[in-house]
């Protein structure tokens, strides 16, 4: 289970952007760099290259959520 997810952006100019995140991994401190075309370069993370594809699953679905979708939902 992936909890306390952060995020900031590191560059905003033009479209292709990256972000730093970090977040706690199956009680384990993990960070990185998410680039915009879903790239993950790990500062810290699993060794485990199946753990490693999940985890990369559950950042990508965060960033997809936090960062596009929100840009583009309605201020009510």
């Amino acid at each position: 289970m992936l909890v306390h997810f952060q995020y900031k952006p590191l560059t905003v100019l033009g479209r292709k952007q990256k972000w730093a995140f970090s977040c706690y991994f199956e009680s384990h401190f993990v960070s990185g760099i998410y680039h915009y075309n879903g790239d993950i370069l790990w500062q810290t993370g699993p060794h485990d290259p199946t753990k490693q594809e999940l985890l990369k699953k559950a950042v990508h679905d965060l960033m997809l959520y936090h960062v596009y979708e929100s840009e583009h939902q309605p201020n009510v």
